[in-house]
């Protein structure tokens, strides 16, 4: 069997089998352990040897993270020939066994009387190693032009990965920009009586919201209050909301009754709108003299009323119409009278749906709980309790809706402090 792996060995080729024999007889034999190593890049080269059984490995950076590996060799295969004609070489890489291994190991000094007994052994040298380079050569180049092709590719993605980016960046500043422009719609400071004050707070669920509020002053001793939640959320109906909001601002001076403004305002939107967006929105126009607040609303959520006891009443009400969908639409109308210490509050359904990380909704009792501990409290400070309060439960949990609060206070509720207009969690 030995004699038979010479014999197929380019190199031993053409010697007989008489020399073969002899030549089996003169080398070592080397056998070696799992993971044995056999040499190290960097040793001196002084032997050359054929693989007899098992399997090796050919590595570089052996035993680092940057262990590669080179070639695995195994039966009849041989490595190391370089070292017979090149004195003082080195080993250009690490050899180790992977299981059990033997080897026939042949010295310089064998070689060298070998060649003198068979010049022709000289030729096949030449041969091989010119074979050798020819692969080496060949292996090369088809290592560079994958190498290339993968540099390629790598540049394709990189400029792809920097075109993204660049696209990123201009759409989070055109993000910021329509933050900002729906911002700029919302007021910065509430109205301010004697006897009224006024809190609002707002919360988006994502840099652009589709919640709106207004409190601005009418004609004939009057303010006016709205409040809407638009569908959806983004861009698409940040945009619906300045539209809403501008058709009631629009209509809201003309001394019209806010089912009126509604109306109107349905009728344009309808007649205006191309998709299925929606608003549900409540409008209330309060008389400062009879403290009577009379209001629309369209499909919103019925305001909750805190009494200067601490109990609070979600004041009755009937069914009511988002805006937008039908170009008839029935609303619930409805005057309550404000008495002194009272408090009015508006709110958004992403109040009462906002979760804790158990998955719980807030919910409209635990709302109507913790607006009765706010009896004595001033509009804007039930608005910012209130919402810091829904945060402390929230507990880092993604926020899925927008959250937005009015308050309207009566005589010792009634201080007025500049809005907080809240970043996107």
């Amino acid at each position: 069997m030995t004699v038979n792996l010479l014999s197929r060995i380019p190199l031993f080729a053409d010697l007989p089998l008489q020399e073969l024999d002899r030549l089996v007889s003169a080398l070592d034999v080397c056998e070696l352990k799992d993971r044995e190593i056999l040499f190290r890049e960097g040793d001196p080269g002084e032997h050359f040897y054929v693989v007899v059984d098992g399997v090796l490995e050919v590595l570089m950076a052996e035993d680092t993270t940057d262990e590669l590996l080179l070639n695995v060799l195994h039966q009849g295969e041989y490595f190391g020939e370089m070292s017979l004609i090149a004195p003082d070489g080195q080993r250009t890489a690490t050899v180790r066994s992977r299981g059990k291994s033997v080897l026939l190991s042949m010295s310089r000094a064998q070689f060298l009387n070998l060649t003198k007994q068979h010049p022709e052994l000289a030729v096949s040298m030449v041969r091989v190693l010119s074979q050798r380079l020819d692969a080496t050569n060949t292996a090369t180049f088809r290592d560079l032009t994958e190498k290339n092709r993968q540099l390629q590719r790598a540049y394709d993605e990189l400029k792809a990965a920097q075109a993204q980016l660049i696209e990123k960046e201009r759409l989070e500043h055109e993000l910021q920009l329509a933050a900002d422009i729906q911002l700029s719609i919302l007021p910065d400071d509430l109205p301010d009586f004697d006897e009224f004050g006024f809190g609002a707070r707002i919360l988006p669920a994502r840099q652009v919201g589709g919640d709106l509020y207004d409190v601005f002053p009418l004609k004939d001793n009057r303010v006016g209050v709205l409040i809407g939640d638009v569908a959806d959320k983004g861009v698409p109906s940040a945009l619906f909301m300045a539209r809403a909001h501008a058709l009631i601002m629009a209509e809201a001076d003309i001394g019209l009754t806010a089912g009126e403004v509604l109306r109107l305002v349905n009728m344009h939107i309808t007649r205006l709108q191309k998709s299925t967006q929606f608003v549900t929105v409540l409008y209330g126009i309060l008389d400062l003299k009879t403290r009577e607040f009379s209001y629309a609303r369209a499909g919103h959520e019925p305001p909750l009323l805190l009494h200067i006891d601490g109990s609070v009443e979600r004041i009755p009400h009937n069914p009511g119409m988002a805006l937008g969908l039908w170009d008839a639409i029935t609303l619930d109308e409805q005057t309550i009278q404000l008495l002194p210490g009272e408090t009015l509050l508006l709110y958004t359904d992403g109040m009462t749906d906002c979760r804790n990380p158990k998955g719980e909704p807030f919910g409209l009792e635990r709302i109507k709980d913790v607006l009765g501990g706010f009896a004595n409290m001033n509009a804007q400070q039930v608005c910012d309790n209130l919402l810091d309060t829904l945060q402390k439960y929230q507990d880092g949990c993604k926020q899925d809706d927008d959250v937005t609060l009015v308050a309207v206070a009566t005589a010792s509720g009634a201080s007025t402090a500049r809005i907080k207009k809240d970043e996107e969690q």
